[in-house]
Order: structure tokens, then sequence, then C-alpha cells
């Protein structure tokens, strides 16, 4: 069925290209709109970059070529030779995804050559789309004369209905099923230089920053105000919680003028988020994975929802493994060095699929969860969606069996046996479990109703209602009767968030330190952008999870308060600067290199698009006895910028400055001293500097700490002696060590001391006047603590006082 798809869309093409060939010939008016800002879209196109920008093309697994590099070219140094082809369509790709424009018109230009001996005279040669799927349209041909450069020399028109999402272009012979029959015919080497398609740029893509305050400063949900993401999968590893999530902020595209975007759409979703935590409330944006589609690592894939991650050590080597959902239809695996990478995949076909002994009768074979178990088997849970026909109404709405487990293979990357149904009442989707006390909890999300789940009818006592999350309790993590069914775990969060939120949801649980926690997602994010109604932009949620004496959960209650923070945030360290409690304006992309906190192998973000007035912030940032600098990597885009310290409150006073006065482009270290900053607080960077315009960049932070300082106090006053005036300075060791130094009074001299641990001494200065002025007197010591000197510097004041 997939190549009669291909083969009748090859046919509908043809008559597209022979219009195009017509209008280039000028037989025939134009229908293309006027073009504005007209640029080339091809990258490379002469080669002289070698194969930059070029591959082989790869849209079906019979489809491959050899590419290489050649001097023999129609212009320039470089051209490039197709060899090997399997297929009409192997032939030299590059993609145009994201370029090029539904309803836009394009001028295409190549030369192309082929020389086989054995091969025809004339050969026609097509410039082809392929958007996607079963979806080919010709658009430029050429009949070339064997050894002679042949120039491709058209304009064709992306009809106003195409989608565009995927738009790569490849050139190849005219197709046909058998082309190994007459290899000469059909196969020829040949070689393509100067490609060149001009046409209208693709217009700047909207801003996706948010610039609302998404989430308020105290408050610890949703996780982050800055991006969208949904179907959170909690996972840990070496002290820190990794968030993996459905990149709902793919397709976030506010109007400009009104700041709506219009409704998500989960087909243009190919990217996993990834975000990670040690205290649970400041979140680090680690960006995207862009796991399916051309560019992905698993290119055999269209969409990556609903990630779920597992680690294991596979043939002694400590293995991360992310599973996801490709559609709805099937279900697959990419492999990591660490939990944020970099990642391969060992496939090159999903994982779960229609071939999947035990899932033939799941309408949707995707949501998978991995379970890893303390004996190290490991379990994928899967599936969702209508139930099965062939069951009564009452059974396909209260128990539809639409789930399943099956077990993986020691590889984490293939399946073993049969999938066991998983009878979990009500149930829609989002299946995952953890383990608590030799008992497993699986957890899933409950379904709506309507004609896909039997029809109106009356769900059984205690079953859950429609969208909520039930759970049920097993010995077994492959055996879920329905008898295992333990109660709802978490309502609608509708009930929760109000108007605006509802929908269904997707949850997962983790234990972190010792706690049980508890992930969903709602559109609060959204909901905070455009009010109660919301175009379905979800955000992560977390709340503590809590058992009764029996094991049963005590039922999750949403709020905006979240969790906890564990612990308090350690500055004194080099750490991302897209780390954030909260957040206002800003907005994060990756860049070449390796990350600054993470390593080499992870990768680097930097905060953008910051403007004056925006802000960042951490919660709970403990300075112990005292930071005495704060230093910013940051890349200044335009003089006059600023950053400015708070603590506590976006409007508190100011403790420190960075002016950003570096070279403008270049990426340097700028430092500002601190003083008084002890304790734990909430520390904000503020930015300030020219309006309408991006600042700067910062890729990280770090204070360092304040030098120990010994515990010495001073005192000073005047006293009177008869008519003339001293100054009197006490000074106080409060230290357990010796100290010695110096007392001295600007105006009167100095005078040596020392001190013993607890004791005080007075120094005097006489003044020989009878109305002494206010002055200042500094008391300078030193001491030796564990072997190592320390001084402490300090000053006093007195006030004005008269004798006579």
């Amino acid at each position: 069925m997939e190549q009669r798809l291909r083969t009748l869309a090859r046919r509908r093409a043809v008559a597209v290209a022979a219009a195009g060939a017509l209008a280039a010939a000028g037989l025939i008016a134009p229908t293309a709109p006027v073009q504005a800002a007209e640029a080339d879209l091809i990258v490379n196109g002469g080669f002289e970059e070698g194969l930059t920008g070029w591959f082989a093309n790869n849209g079906n697994a019979t489809d491959s070529a050899t590419l290489s590099p050649t001097t023999d070219a129609y212009s320039g140094s470089g051209a490039v030779r197709v060899t090997a082809r399997t297929t009409t369509g192997s032939g030299p790709m590059q993609n145009l995804s994201g370029k090029v424009q539904a309803g836009q018109a394009y001028t295409l230009t190549a030369r192309i050559r082929y020389d086989n001996p054995a091969g025809p005279a004339t050969k026609q040669f097509f410039a082809t789309m392929h958007y996607g799927a079963a979806s080919y349209t010709n658009l430029v041909s050429v009949t070339a004369t064997k050894g002679q450069w042949a120039q491709f020399n058209g304009t064709f028109t992306i009809p106003a209905g195409q989608a565009v999402s995927t738009a790569r272009l490849f050139f190849e012979t005219p197709w046909t099923s058998t082309p190994s029959t007459d290899p000469d015919l059909h196969l020829m080497d040949f070689t393509l230089d100067d490609v060149s398609v001009v046409g209208a740029a693709p217009p700047a893509p909207a801003s996706k920053t948010i610039e609302v305050v998404g989430k308020l400063p105290g408050e610890h949900n949703p996780l982050i105000g800055h991006k969208f993401g949904a179907d959170g999968f909690g996972f840990v590893h070496d002290g820190r919680v990794y968030m993996y999530l459905t990149n709902d902020t793919q397709g976030y595209a506010p109007d400009p003028v009104t700041g709506v975007s219009p409704g998500i759409n989960y087909g243009d979703i190919n990217q996993i988020t990834v975000i990670s935590s040690e205290d649970l409330v400041n979140w680090t944006d680690h960006g995207e994975i862009q796991v399916a589609g051309p560019d992905g690592v698993a290119p055999f894939t269209n969409n990556s929802w609903a990630p779920g991650m597992a680690k294991k050590v596979v043939d002694g080597e400590e293995k991360f493994f992310l599973y996801y959902a490709n559609g709805g239809g099937s279900s697959n695996v990419i492999t990591g060095e660490s939990p944020v990478g970099p990642w391969t995949s060992e496939r090159d076909s999903t994982l779960i699929d229609g071939r999947t002994p035990g899932a033939e009768a799941v309408a949707w074979k995707f949501d998978p969860a991995p379970l890893v178990d303390s004996d190290g088997e490991a379990y994928l849970y899967f599936g969702g969606g209508p139930a099965a026909t062939n069951m009564p109404p009452a059974e396909r709405f209260n128990n539809p069996k639409n789930i399943r487990v099956i077990r993986l293979g020691d590889d984490m990357v293939s399946t073993e046996g049969t999938a066991e149904v998983v009878d979990a009442p009500v149930a829609f989707e989002a299946a995952q479990v953890f383990k608590r006390d030799g008992r497993y909890y699986l957890s899933y999300s409950s379904h709506f109703g309507g004609n896909d789940f039997g029809g109106n009818q009356t769900p059984l006592p205690g079953y859950p209602g429609a969208g909520q999350i039930g759970y049920l309790i097993s010995d077994d993590p492959m055996d879920w009767p329905k008898e295992t069914y333990a109660g709802v775990l978490f309502p609608n969060q509708s009930q929760f968030f109000g108007p605006g939120t509802g929908g269904n949801n997707h949850q997962s649980v983790f234990e972190f330190e010792g706690r049980y926690y508890f992930t969903h997602h709602a559109p609060t994010l959204n909901k905070r952008i455009n009010g109660d109604t919301t175009q379905g932009y979800r955000s992560p949620h977390m709340q503590e999870l809590t058992f009764n004496p029996d094991g049963t959960i005590q039922q999750v209650v949403g709020t905006y308060a979240g969790v906890d923070q564990v612990r308090d945030f350690d500055p004194y360290r080099v750490f991302e600067a897209e780390t954030f409690g909260w957040s206002k304006g800003v907005a994060t992309t990756k860049v070449d290199g390796g990350s600054d906190q993470f390593g080499d192998s992870a990768p680097n973000l930097v905060v953008r698009d910051i403007d004056n007035g925006d802000w960042t912030a951490l919660s709970a940032v403990d300075f112990g006895t005292g930071a005495g600098a704060v230093t910013a990597k940051v890349r200044p885009l335009v003089a006059g910028g600023q950053i400015q310290v708070r603590l506590d409150e976006v409007t508190a006073p100011v403790v420190a400055t960075i002016p950003v006065d570096a070279e403008a482009g270049e990426w340097t270290e700028l430092t500002a001293e601190l003083t008084g900053v002890t304790g734990v607080h909430d520390v904000y960077f503020s930015y300030t500097g020219p309006a309408d315009t991006d600042l700067f960049e910062l890729d990280s932070w770090s204070f360092t700490a304040a030098p120990p300082a010994l515990t010495v106090s001073a005192t000073a006053e005047i006293r009177c002696f008869g008519r003339k005036g001293q100054v009197l300075v006490t000074v106080a060791n409060g230290d357990t060590v010796r100290l010695t130094g110096s007392v001295t009074s600007a105006a009167y001299g100095s005078k040596s001391i020392g001190l013993q641990p607890g004791a005080s001494k007075p120094r005097t200065f006489p003044t020989g006047e009878a109305q002494v002025p206010a002055g200042e007197v500094t008391v300078e010591v030193t001491g030796r603590r564990d072997g190592a000197p320390l001084t402490t510097t300090l000053t006093t004041t007195y006030p004005a006082r008269s004798c006579g």
C-alpha cells in the first residue's frame, strides 16, 4: 500500500512538473505571487564547500546513493558525483524545511550531466520535493544529452494548502518500481552543480519569548515560566532530577499584535525538552533534543511525544534510554551517553508498532514508559486510544483493555515475548509505573467517553471520572487485572486551576532522596498569557506524593505553591545562567561548545532576548558567612547595558552592579564586588539598558566567597579631662584567636594593640583641644586561624564634643 501511494503521488506530480516547464518556456501566463526580498534558499549550491548541506535522499528505506565531491564541475572548483544509486529517487538532497512557504513561487536552476557509456542518448531528470510521508512533487525537469551539461531552469509554486513543515529537495530520474532490471537506463551515475532555488525568504519567525511572569515569585508551579512542556517524565540521576517534556513550545507562534497563538499542532512536534534541578525549584534548561524528523537522531520517525526515561548498564557501560511516541501509531527509543546526551539511535525502525506481539488490538501504540526493576529486568508500558469494537459497549467504557506491558531485552532497545493486557478501568493513555516497598504502582489517564468507548454508558462505582489519573497496585510488573485498581490519584487539573485548564493529562511518579513526587501538566502558563481561553500549550507541574499506612496513595491536590525546595542553592561554583527559579521576558538558545557546568559533551545554552526591564531569579541561595563578588559570562550586543543584583525582591536595593561594557559580540567575564551579602536569600538579576533592543546574552554565573573575617568590634567616643578632650577607642576581641594590630586616628596618630581571645582594651588619643570635631578611627588586626593569617580592618566614628 505504501508503494501504491507513492506511485499515485508521482503520477499527479508529473502534471505539476509539466505546468512548471510550460510556464518557464513562456507558453502560459505564470500565476505566481509577486515576490519580495528574494533570496537563494540553497546552501552550498556550487559544492565549493564539499558536501556541506547535502546528503543522499533517505525518504524510503530502499533509497541509497554515494555522494562524492568532484572537481569536474560546470563552474567553479566543485560539484557532486552521484554513484551507487539503488532507486530512481536516490540522489542528492537538501532540507528546505522552514525555508519555503505554501502559496509562494520559486525559480529553480541547476546543471546536470551523465556520462554512462551504456546509457541512453538522452535522459530526463527531475528536481523533486518530498513533503513527508508519500507526498512527492516533481518541480522542474530537463532532458539531458549524454556527456553534455544540461540546465534545469523553471519556476514552481507550492500549493496554498500544502503542508511544508517537511520540505526536502532532491534530484532523480523518472520513477519506476523496478529500476534494477535496467540500471543503465534508470540508475546511471550523474554529476550535479550550481543548484539554486530563488524566491521569497521565509518571514522572520514570530517571537516565542514569553513576556509575562509565568511562574510567580514564591510559587513553585509551573516548574518553568519561559517555555512550555508537557507529558513530563521525572528521572533521577546523580543527585539531580531530570524532566523530559514534549516540546509544546515548538509550535507556539503568538500573533505580534494580539499575543494569541494558533492552537497547538501536535503533528509538528518532533523535539523533546529537557530540564533538571537539584532542589526541585531552580530548574536548568538543557534545551531540546531533535529526536525525529529529517534532521533527527531517529530520522525514520516523524514525531516525539510523551517521553519516558531509564538507565541501565549494558555490556559494562552505563547507558540512558529515551523512549518516545512516534505519533499515535508507534513508539521508539534513542540512546544517550548521559541524561542530556549526546544521543544516537541503535535502531533503524520503530520499537513498538503493529508488528509487536500482543499489541495488535491497541489503537494508539504510544506513550512508552520504561521501568527497570531492582533485579535488572526491564519493562515497557504503552498504549491507549479507542477500545476494540468487538467488546460489549459497557466493557468498552469501563474496561477498554487498551494499555499493554512488554518485557524489554537486555539491550533496552528490543522487546521480548508478547505484550500483556493492563486492564485499567476507564483507561485512555499515559501508563507509568514506579515501585515502592516491593509493590508496583501503575498510574494512567482516564478517557472522556463517547462513541470510541461504547457511547453513553454508566461508569462502575469508584471508577475514574473523565480526564482523571487513576492507579493500580500489583505484586507483579506484568500482571494488572482490573481487581488491582486502587482509586483516583489525581482529579482533573481544572478542579484546581480553573477555566481553560481542562483536558487530558499525563503524569509520572519518581522517588528523590526518600520522598515521592507526582508530575503532571496543565496549561497554566498559557492561561497567564491569554486568560481563560487557552490554546492547548501545557506546562509541567509537580506535587509531593504521600501514602496511607496500607500503601494506598493520598489523593494529590494541585497547587501553584508546588513542592518545598529540598536544599538551598549553592552559589560558589560556575552554574548555567539558564537556571531559573523565576524569570520575566527572556528566552534560551543553544550555542556551540559544551557546558561550563555539565561538561564538554553536554549541550550549552545561553539566555537571550534580554531587554530593558527583564530579569531572572534564583530561589533560596545560601551565601553563608558572606559573598565577595559575582561574575557573569556575558556577550554584549549594544553599549550601555547593566546587570543589577538584588536580594529577596525584584525591586529591592541594588547590592552589586555589573556594567556590561566589554566589546560587542565577544564573550567575556565581568565581575562586581559584593559586601554584606550573607545568609539565605532569593537573588534577582535585573537587566537595564537602551530600550527596544536586545542588550546582551548570558552564559553562566559564579559567586566567590568573601575572605574569612575575624570577629572584632570597636567603639569610639570623646572623653573630657578638664577642658581638653581625648579620643577613647575600645577594641573587643570576640574571636577564639589572639589578635595584634593597630588603632589609628586620622587626626591624632596611631597606637599598637594586642588582644587575647575574649579580651577588650582601650586606646586613648589626647587632642589638646577644647572643641573636638567629629572624626574617624581605623582598627586593623591580624590573627592566625588554622595556621592561616587573617586580617580584618574596620572603621568607627565619633561625634564632635565641647569640653570648654
